[in-house]
């Protein structure tokens, strides 16, 4: 029995130019907005904190000095 990834979240391994699907999956959550990212819309990430964000704002939030 072949199973879908349609709606399962994907473990990654977030690295400086790109990430690794560890555990197949259609999206990952924003770390800090716990919004869904379809893992083709996917372009904000931390390698050192291993987390996803869904848009610079939501990147910036976390990066930014304070």
């Amino acid at each position: 029995m072949l199973m879908s990834n349609t709606d399962r979240p994907a473990r990654l391994l977030y690295m400086a130019n790109g990430f690794r699907v560890l555990s197949p999956g259609d999206h990952v959550v924003c770390a800090v907005t716990g919004r869904r990212i379809a893992l083709e819309d996917l372009k904000y990430w931390s390698a050192a904190r291993q987390e996803a964000y869904a848009d610079a704002e939501a990147t910036a939030k976390v990066l930014a000095p304070q």
